[in-house]
């Protein structure tokens, strides 16, 4: 087989596999929510791992992991919706995602399912804050008789202050020279 031809059959099947994961979200409690985010971010589930906490960060980064020799930083959700702190139990997950190349963990107090919502059954945001709506919701998936609040990953990632930590974590544990370029 050419190599034309395996790129061409590699990249019908990388459509297939998105196609595959359209519409599809794992949902989540939080309190008294669900909240949902879409699929094909989600690389992994794993239970509560021990966490190596990290000094100068946002509260609601807990640290980083250790995921089989991959070190990955993780974000408490409840912390960072400012909610209230929950104790880690025996189904508090972490659900590790992928944006832009880089794996950032979920902790979340379970996980539920994953279910299909059409875009038809996906409501916007509603203006909630003097007509401004909240950057961590894409949307609302009408599911049955509920509601589930659709999460926007990289919103609930990438901020500034979460951005610099996130460089420092990679930085200290990814850079080679373990000074980020920084002259002493």
């Amino acid at each position: 087989m050419s190599q034309a031809k395996i790129q061409e059959t590699n990249l019908a099947l990388d459509e297939e596999q998105v196609d595959a994961q359209e519409d599809k979200f794992l949902t989540f409690p939080l309190a008294d929510e669900e909240y949902g985010i879409e699929i094909r971010h989600v690389t992994e589930i794993v239970g509560i791992q021990n966490i190596t906490y990290l000094p100068d960060t946002p509260q609601y980064v807990r640290g980083v992991i250790n995921l089989r020799g991959k070190v990955i930083p993780v974000i408490d959700v409840r912390l960072r919706f400012a909610m209230e702190e929950r104790e880690y139990d025996d189904r508090t997950c972490v659900v590790v995602v992928n944006i832009e190349d880089s794996s950032v963990g979920l902790i979340v107090d379970s996980v539920s399912e994953v279910i299909d919502i059409p875009k038809s059954n996906i409501e916007p945001s509603p203006n909630i804050r003097n007509g401004k709506t909240s950057d961590f919701i894409s949307g609302l998936g009408k599911v049955a008789e509920e509601v589930k609040i659709l999460l926007n990953i990289q919103s609930l990632i990438y901020s500034s202050d979460l951005e610099s930590a996130m460089a420092e974590i990679d930085c200290k544990y990814h850079g080679e020279d373990g000074n980020c370029g920084l002259s002493n």
